[in-house]
């Protein structure tokens, strides 16, 4: 490796930010694979960590107990998930400062899905927030939070065009949003061509692209159908026959995730956010190969009781 190879490597690490999404274990075998995953992923000193927050604060306690852990026992900066589907306004308000109170001071504010599914027809609570943008504004009534919304490159799935889809980003934004993360996608164009969308609207807050490692393709291809993301053709035929074969798929997998990251980053992107599904082998993978070095100098390792309560 010549010296001015070496070099541009090292400012490239040296710029790239990465954040982690975990969501909260449901029994004590996922629980123990939850700590292992923050534990090998945390020496890379992510930005954030981000815990899933379920509707109607279906997964409060486990969110709460997730993010406190995180708090009393890591040197990450944990950001809370919230909510406002199926809760009246001051629910919201509340599990938003019982958050505060154990060292949150970032939001992910999501209007969330309705109870029964991805496409169902979402109605709000009579006496709740209304949408994100309402949502966004209710947070910033209480703190000045740090408050990351979504962002849909291939509009959200109830938006009628893109016009509308941005005019929602453009009303979080000005009710207080200080980062939009996107939906996860495949195809860096669609991705560039949002970003230029919203930026002709005059948003201007950090768009960052969020990346979902394969680790199944099936469920992912059924996943991304319910959610407006497209499937690639050259994506299906690189798992295709793959379906039994998990250590090639894996291989397969994270190849395909860095090829996305390194031509994002070609394109002058250099913030991303993995969407873990609790699983650090991937992201660990792709995080090294943009340079990044996990070697725990500075984040200490996490002990693992699978004994906690959820």
């Amino acid at each position: 490796m010549t010296s001015s190879f070496r070099a541009s490597a090292e400012a490239l690490s040296e710029r790239i930010k990465v954040s982690f999404e975990f969501f909260p274990p449901k029994n004590g075998d996922m629980e123990t694979q939850l700590w292992e995953s923050i534990s090998r992923l945390a020496p890379f000193e992510p930005d954030f960590v981000s815990v899933t927050y379920g509707a109607g604060g279906s997964t409060k306690q486990p969110t709460m107990n997730t993010i406190t852990r995180i708090s009393n026992e890591t040197a990450l900066a944990p950001a809370a998930h919230l909510t406002c589907v199926g809760s009246d306004k001051a629910t919201v308000d509340a599990v938003a400062r019982e958050f505060q109170a154990v060292g949150v001071n970032h939001f992910v504010a999501l209007r969330g899905d309705p109870p029964e599914g991805v496409g169902a027809a979402y109605q709000p609570h009579p006496d709740g927030y209304a949408n994100g943008a309402e949502l966004v504004a209710g947070l910033r009534a209480i703190s000045d939070f740090e408050i990351s919304v979504s962002a849909y490159p291939e509009r959200h799935p109830e938006s009628t065009d893109f016009a509308t889809d941005i005019d929602m980003l453009k009303r979080k934004v000005d009710a207080g949003a200080t980062r939009a993360i996107t939906q996860f996608f495949f195809d860096n164009d669609v991705y560039e061509r949002y970003v230029e969308r919203v930026r002709r609207a005059g948003i201007y807050i950090p768009i960052v692209p969020g990346i979902l490692p394969i680790h199944n393709f099936g469920q992912v291809a059924r996943f991304s159908k319910l959610c407006g993301t497209s499937v690639p053709d050259w994506l299906a035929r690189r798992f295709d026959g793959l379906e039994k074969d998990v250590e090639t798929r894996s291989l397969v997998a994270a190849a395909i995730a860095a090829e996305q990251v390194n031509d994002l980053v070609e394109r002058g992107i250099d913030d991303f956010h993995f969407y873990t599904m609790n699983r650090a082998q991937l992201v660990y993978a792709i995080c090294h190969m943009l340079g990044l070095r996990g070697d725990g100098a500075t984040a200490p390792r996490i002990q693992l009781d699978a004994q906690r309560t959820l």
